[in-house]
């Protein structure tokens, strides 16, 4: 079978077309707390019993979910978990970053089945489309025939207004320019007939934190996710909040003051591409900083000091979103190794103590779990959500 009747196929998962309420409730709980009883998801809904066991059988039916062992040992009828089947339902992820793409396939429990990796000097247009295009058709071509059905669609993250992203000049600006009048799901239609869902890159980053990561412990919490600029993302009464024109939680344009009283962005101050400048400066290639897997040993030279300035931003920046909204945590994430991660985030911890935190809570500050595939594994997530789970604070209070 060609590639091209490969994607074709591709239309969406068909089990019974748009699942209903209690459905997705019970979806839900099973993707937070992974492995459940009936009777506990009847206690945690509110749903009958009888109901529970009903609804059940259809997503048993469906390939949604999977049975466990009996659980034998106590008093009464053994009980028997109930999770999410993996292979329930698939989706292709995208993520398109100033200075790489990433394309992923993920499974019904957010595992990353398989990946495709490019690096570039800027995303331009045709380059980011024809990637899509023939990394769609090699991750579609490793499933099983018979699972080629269960695709969802294909969620892209992409950096807010990217068209303004660039310092390129003549025909290379024009070129690139160009994004301002793309229609993403009109360029995908060309190739396939899956569903597209668009997303900013580092709300997509956010949705994988919340939904995979140690998010998944807060009702509230602010992210932010360091690339080549820093962006971010928050959670509210247990659902990652988009706003409006999708763009809540761009924490990456946040006012600070630079060296010399001037006003800046916090994309400023705190963003890898300082760190690459740097080494350009230095007469280092930085192609480094982006190529997998990732090893930045031997920069420390310049890493250190980055993260030192970075931290102090973001120990400013975490009071400062906390003066808004009083989060319980702020989950720090970064396309970066995971020591470095874990030393940036040990040094915001101990630059806040020093801040005047006069009529604030301080929040609890940690790292992030995801990791660097945070914005490509949430944007895939976006298809599998609206297909499959709850996304309102209402429903997901319930559980």
């Amino acid at each position: 079978m060609d590639g091209d009747n490969i994607i074709a196929k591709g239309a969406g998962v068909n089990q019974r077309g748009v699942r209903d309420h209690n459905e997705r409730l019970l979806l839900s709980v099973l993707q937070r707390y992974q492995t459940v009883p009936a009777a506990e998801l009847a206690r945690r809904t509110g749903l009958s019993k009888p109901t529970v066991s009903t609804i059940l059988r259809n997503l048993e039916s469906d390939g949604l979910i999977k049975r466990g062992e009996p659980l034998r040992g106590k008093v009464g009828k053994p009980s028997t978990p109930i999770q999410l089947d993996a292979d329930g339902a698939f989706s292709i992820g995208l993520k398109i970053g100033r200075r790489s793409a990433d394309l992923l396939l993920i499974d019904f429990s957010g595992t990353v089945r398989e990946q495709i990796h490019t690096t570039y000097e800027y995303p331009m247009p045709d380059e980011v489309f024809g990637f899509l295009k023939s990394g769609l058709e090699d991750l579609l071509r490793l499933l099983p025939r018979n699972f080629s059905d269960r695709v969802c669609g294909i969620g892209i993250g992409t950096p807010f207004e990217l068209w303004k992203w660039h310092d390129l000049s003549g025909p290379a600006a024009e070129k690139f320019s160009s994004w301002k009048d793309i229609n993403f799901a009109d360029e995908v239609a060309k190739f396939t007939n899956l569903q597209v869902h668009v997303v900013n890159d580092s709300t997509a980053a956010c949705h994988a934190e919340h939904l995979y990561g140690s998010g998944n412990d807060y009702r509230d919490f602010a992210y932010f996710f360091i690339g080549s600029f820093i962006g971010g993302g928050i959670a509210m009464n247990g659902t990652v909040f988009e706003g409006n024109q999708g763009n809540a939680g761009a924490l990456g344009s946040m006012r600070t003051t630079g060296p010399l009283g001037e006003s800046q962005q916090l994309i400023d101050t705190a963003s890898i591409h300082l760190l690459e400048a740097r080494l350009i400066e230095a007469g280092i290639n930085p192609d480094q900083l982006w190529e997998k897997p990732q090893d930045w040993n031997g920069l420390a030279r310049y890493v250190d000091p980055w993260i030192g300035e970075t931290a102090q931003e973001l120990a400013k920046a975490c009071l400062s979103i906390c003066s808004v909204i009083d989060f319980q945590a702020v989950i720090i994430d970064g396309a970066f190794p995971p020591a470095i991660r874990t030393e940036l985030v040990e040094r915001v911890q101990r630059y806040l103590v020093h801040q005047d935190k006069r009529g604030l809570i301080e929040p609890k500050v940690q790292a992030g779990t995801v990791g660097e595939n945070a914005r490509a594994i949430g944007a895939a997530s976006g298809p599998i959500f609206g297909q499959f789970f709850l996304n309102t604070n209402a429903g997901l209070s319930a559980i």
